[in-house]
């Protein structure tokens, strides 16, 4: 009984975690593109925020942040290494896979990528979406775009699409965060000779924050993640590895905040904000903040201009020394780590084989019914989930 719409046979009937080894053509990696040039500017946050009514006037508050950058946002190009990296991890594995590439919000787009992949007799694929959690914007909204793309090329019924777990907890994605502590730890260490790691250094996890109805709303509701979902519950869960594994045991006060919110004032977001965060640091006593962007797999946007710019200006403000560390990007392990997910559904990896980090996970191959709803916009058709 096909229970999982455009999903692969091993996957159809909607499983937890897919056992039986399943043969792909390709690996189509999504993102959420960018734009390349100023004249591109406007026109992609047109798309991000299409549907909105949200004038260019007020789109362009927004648009300055790439102005400043050329009006070229970087994750384009990261998305090109990425594809690179991947292909050499393939090749060296012996592992005849080609990477297609599609992006929701910018060329080349999804729906170009499955054309490709049409022309080419693909018709069975497993996707990897750049982005590692738990939530509408992270997970449903890129199976919503597969199911969308499918249906505007007339693909559903030719090509199924399958797509790796939620990675937040896998080694690959979460090492390179604790060398990046580690080593930010380490600097202030030297740089400031006698300084009190457990009271005098905080580390700041990061990631974006999502209006409070949707963060509720991710994970399925039967987990019981409480009013901030399974979103905030995976990031507190990888940032307490991280700080077991980069402190070896010493108690270094950390937190998580968030960055990035878009919505009206009006709208309860995730919070407390890093810059407020920052703010209320010395009275603690803190000289020194390790600042890591766990919500994201690379130095997009939000990072170099939110965090690279308004938070470590912020730290500065306040007289605090800041250190941002870096995001996984192309590092050896996540690459590494990204093609050994792909394996799993490959080989039908046993769920007690799967590498994972967290007592949450690993994460389900096929989301379960009604995860990550989105309050606004309610369910849409999605792939590699049970409906709605």
């Amino acid at each position: 009984m096909t229970l999982v719409r455009d999903a692969s046979p091993a996957a159809a009937d909607g499983p937890e975690h897919v056992t039986e080894p399943t043969a792909y053509d390709a690996i189509l990696l999504a993102s959420f593109g960018g734009p390349e040039g100023q004249d591109d500017v406007i026109p992609f946050l047109r798309n991000v925020t299409r549907g909105r009514g949200i004038p260019d006037e007020r789109l362009e508050e927004v648009a300055h942040h790439y102005r400043a950058f050329g009006g070229v946002s970087p994750i384009n190009d990261q998305n090109r290494r990425l594809k690179a990296a991947l292909e050499a991890e393939l090749a060296d594995r012996g592992i005849d896979l080609p990477v297609l590439w599609g992006n929701r919000n910018w060329d080349p787009y999804l729906r170009e990528a499955l054309i490709d992949a049409g022309e080419r007799g693909y018709r069975s694929l497993i996707a990897i979406a750049t982005s590692a959690y738990s939530s509408y914007s992270s997970c449903r909204q890129y199976r919503e775009d597969f199911a969308a793309a499918l249906d505007e090329t007339g693909l559903s019924g030719t090509i199924t699409i399958d797509k790796v777990r939620q990675f937040f907890d896998h080694p690959g994605f979460v090492q390179p965060f604790i060398d990046g502590v580690f080593s930010a730890i380490a600097e202030f260490e030297q740089r400031f000779e006698g300084i009190d790691v457990t009271r005098e250094i905080e580390v700041l996890f990061t990631t974006h924050s999502i209006p409070s109805a949707d963060a509720e709303r991710s994970g399925p509701a039967a987990r019981g993640f409480g009013p901030e979902g399974a979103y905030a519950a995976q990031h507190r869960a990888v940032a307490e590895v991280v700080m077991a594994a980069a402190t070896g045991g010493v108690d270094i006060p950390w937190q998580l905040v968030y960055q990035s919110r878009s919505g009206p004032p009006t709208q309860p977001w995730l919070e407390p904000d890093i810059n407020d965060a920052i703010a209320e640091l010395p009275a603690r006593g803190v000289k020194a903040v390790v600042i890591v962007p766990l919500g994201f797999v690379s130095d997009h946007m939000e990072v170099m201009w939110d965090l690279d710019n308004e938070a470590l200006e912020s730290c500065e403000e306040h007289g605090l020394a800041g250190i941002r560390v870096p995001t996984p990007g192309v590092d050896p392990n996540y690459v590494s780590g990204l093609v050994d997910l792909v394996l799993e559904r490959v080989n039908g990896t046993p769920v007690d084989d799967r590498a994972s980090l967290t007592d949450l996970g690993p994460w389900y191959d096929v989301c379960r019914p009604g995860c990550c709803e989105n309050v606004r916009l309610g369910f849409k058709p999605a792939d590699a989930g049970l409906a709605p």
